[in-house]
């Protein structure tokens, strides 16, 4: 399955006989509050889902951001209305980092229906509502696994026998800036790629074979095994999906760089990309 929706889809699924769950991860880091922006209007139907206490675990030797609980999620998406073969559309205000998280926490957990509207709430034109929905309780039950992830260790020997992509901006991967973490630059080895390179100029997702182009010129070609990580696991989720857009399954190190640099005994590179 695709794992992007365009608005205009996701309104005539909705009129089906399956109309889908929609759930609102507004989220920018240090950004304004996500359930403000959501209570002053969202998509009619639309439930809200809070990124930094539903979507991830408390902060600390794991990351800023590291994975939630899966029996916690759980519990949040049957609230939120998500049963077994439900399908699930996601959306965020734009870039696809937040929305990107909840698809890939709910394709870890063996929820095989899930997409992302693709452009955000950006995309959408119709009507918006301050009414909250009450939506019946899904049988969601989680089943992590069915994604590949990384651990530090993992993250690690995949730059040297793969292709490890760094997600953050470039100027966070060189290292000479670092408005978040410990230390600024990259894990060695990594590879800098932009998630906002995985876009359009409105914000959409590149087509498959512009991505499967851009991915192929970092190294990702058949055969070889590709990671991702960025500062915290969020934004690069966003890559992990236009990577399956572009054809190319590839492995979340989710502690990313904040659980990496957390250890003083880890390596840290700085500078352009390896020769």
């Amino acid at each position: 399955m695709k794992p992007i929706i365009t608005a205009s889809e996701y309104v005539s699924e909705s009129a089906g006989p399956r109309p889908p769950v929609l759930l609102d991860v507004r989220w920018q880091l240090g950004g304004p509050d996500g359930r403000t922006e959501y209570e002053a209007g969202h998509i009619p139907g639309a439930v809200f889902i809070d990124l930094e206490s539903e979507l991830s675990g408390p902060a600390g030797s794991g990351g800023r951001h590291p994975l939630p609980d899966p029996e916690a999620f759980g519990a949040v998406m049957r609230r939120a209305g998500v049963g077994q073969d439900t399908p699930v559309v996601v959306h965020d205000g734009a870039q696809g980092w937040a929305a990107a998280r909840a698809w890939w926490l709910l394709r870890w957990t063996g929820h095989d229906d899930v997409r992302v509207l693709d452009g955000g709430l950006a995309a959408w034109t119709g009507e918006l509502t301050t009414s909250v929905p009450e939506p019946d309780q899904g049988d969601f039950r989680p089943r992590p696994g069915a994604l590949a992830l990384l651990d530090a260790d993992g993250a690690a020997k995949l730059a040297r026998s793969g292709l490890l992509l760094d997600a953050r901006a470039a100027e966070r991967y060189r290292g000479e800036v670092e408005p978040i973490d410990r230390v600024g630059g990259h894990i060695p080895g990594a590879v800098s790629a932009p998630t906002t390179q995985n876009l359009d100029d409105d914000g959409r997702f590149l087509s498959a074979a512009s991505l499967a182009s851009r991915f192929s010129d970092l190294g990702a070609d058949a055969g070889t095994q590709v990671g991702v990580y960025c500062g915290s696991g969020v934004s690069a989720a966003q890559e992990v999906l236009a990577l399956e857009l572009a054809g190319h399954p590839a492995a979340l190190y989710a502690g990313s760089w904040s659980q990496w640099t957390a250890d003083a005994s880890r390596p840290v590179a700085t500078g352009p990309d390896p020769a």
